[in-house]
């Protein structure tokens, strides 16, 4: 077996059949990918036959090329850094606004990418800006922006936000549109909807909704067009930024409707 490994999607133990937890260390053999209990080992004597090799995620793609075969539909590198953020990251001034060292970034974005579905911990990062900076990269390098999806009715996000005068009737046109996102946008921006709020709501942090919707205004909303013009970039920004802000002032109710049945499979308990 390879050294032990953290777990992100809870999965039955090989030996003992019971749920291996969120967080919880595990063995995973390197020939017949067998996941069981680190004190299960013992109990598994039997030979294996070697299994083909996890593919790792795709280096670009949609969405729904990194989410999970079952609800809620957030990829683990997404949980993963914000559980991090949320274990040790609260008390630290300029979350997601402090840029981390980027050559640590980039080499931590390529290891879990590559690790695909155990991912390695990411508790040995010292610099939780670059935990953050990760989530951020991953989420720019999209081939789309989560606010946007295929055959969905995303470019109607910012009309919804900034064009509509009446709040209530702004507020239900939003729950409308975010309803009618695919489903592994929907999931993964309701969970990070959640986890903003809760990084607003940290005094140490000095990020409140404002500031969180300038960094992640342009990163999750994206542009009018496919190639925007300097100008056409800074038209945008305004509305990017109101758009995160107004998801912001949905009630956290509204974001666990799509999460929080399967809240378990996502932060530790």
């Amino acid at each position: 077996p390879v050294p032990p490994l953290q777990v992100i999607r809870p999965e039955p133990c090989g030996v003992c059949g019971s749920r291996i937890r969120f967080g919880k260390t595990a063995i995973k053999c390197c020939q017949c990918q067998l996941l069981l209990h680190a004190k299960c080992q013992e109990q598994c004597r039997s030979l294996c036959a070697p299994r083909p090799h996890h593919h790792a995620w795709p280096r670009e793609g949609v969405l729904a090329d990194f989410a999970p075969s079952t609800p809620p539909l957030v990829p683990a590198l997404v949980v993963q850094c914000v559980t991090e953020v949320e274990t040790r990251g609260l008390t630290e001034t300029g979350l997601y606004r402090v840029p981390g060292m980027e050559q640590l970034v980039r080499e931590w974005k390529r290891k879990l990418l590559q690790a695909g579905g155990v991912l390695p911990s990411l508790s040995s990062v010292t610099d939780i800006h670059v935990v953050c900076g990760v989530l951020k990269d991953f989420l720019r390098g999209l081939k789309e922006p989560l606010g946007k999806g295929t055959a969905s009715p995303l470019t109607l996000l910012p009309g919804a936000a900034t064009d509509i005068p009446d709040e209530a009737a702004s507020n239900t046109a939003l729950r409308h549109v975010v309803s009618k996102l695919p489903p592994a946008n929907r999931d993964t921006l309701a969970f990070l909807m959640l986890h903003l709020l809760r990084v607003s709501h940290s005094p140490d942090c000095k990020m409140d909704v404002l500031n969180l919707s300038r960094v992640f205004g342009p990163t999750l909303v994206g542009h009018s067009s496919a190639n925007p013009t300097p100008l056409a970039i800074m038209e945008d920004t305004p509305r990017q930024c109101k758009v995160v802000a107004r998801l912001l002032s949905l009630p956290p109710s509204f974001w666990r409707g799509f999460v929080g049945t399967e809240q378990e499979n996502l932060v530790p308990v």
